[in-house]
């Protein structure tokens, strides 16, 4: 398993549209973390996005995983940026 950095990027004008769905894609992130998948989850204090730390096999496998999101069915998110992470040092280091 790799660990991917994901961050969300979040038009200003979606906030209405995030409220609606939150509880569902809490849920559906609650899930994943309770497999394992998750290992961090959080919207950046600004509003504007998010960052999401997540264990997966490949990034084929984590870009399918992502489509579940209930803010990415319904169009909340506006753009994503994933990036391969090894971590050294801390908290997620074994899971490297």
């Amino acid at each position: 398993m790799s660990i991917f950095a994901v961050e969300y990027v979040y038009d200003a004008d979606s906030s209405e549209l995030r409220n609606e769905h939150r509880p569902a894609h809490r849920e559906w992130l609650q899930r994943l973390a309770d497999e394992g998948r998750v290992l961090s989850a959080g919207a950046f204090e600004d509003g504007a996005g998010a960052l999401l730390l997540v264990a997966a096999a490949d990034e084929a496998g984590l870009h399918e995983l992502l489509k579940e999101d209930p803010f990415a069915s319904v169009g909340a998110i506006s753009g994503m940026k994933t990036t391969a992470w090894k971590p050294a040092i801390g908290a997620f280091a074994d899971h490297a």
